[in-house]
């Protein structure tokens, strides 16, 4: 998972893009139930930031129930994804249609195209 890591410069606080990235890659499979993340320590040397920064980015994914952080063992990804609440996913939504339409794209193109991948119709 650490060489997926990436930040960029696009104004968004570096704990959240690191946030992201584990909340995406826990949501894609990428980042298996049980599997061991990166100290945070590695992270911090890797991408060069304060280690505070990376212990906010863990703790928000832990509070997302995504992972979960055993002092002195690691941390893990969680063995059964959390149900978000109807409001989380009604904020994302809305994130994500304004993301869109801020890019040119139709928000309900979009929509049938996510549906498509969800449903393993990637072409």
């Amino acid at each position: 998972m650490l060489e997926t890591l990436k930040l960029e410069t696009k104004g968004v606080p570096i704990y959240v893009q690191i946030r992201d990235q584990i909340l995406a890659a826990v949501g894609a499979g990428t980042l298996r139930p049980g599997e061991r993340l990166p100290t945070m320590r590695e992270v911090s040397v890797a991408l060069k930031v304060d280690l505070n920064t990376v212990r906010h980015a863990y703790e928000a994914a832990q509070e997302a129930g995504a992972i979960v952080m055993v002092r002195a063992q690691g941390t893990y990804v969680t063995q059964q994804p959390p149900v978000p609440p109807a409001e989380e996913l009604d904020r994302f939504a809305r994130q994500t249609i304004a993301a869109a339409g801020s890019a040119g794209i139709d928000p309900a193109a979009l929509g049938l195209r996510i549906t498509e991948i969800a449903g393993g119709k990637s072409s």
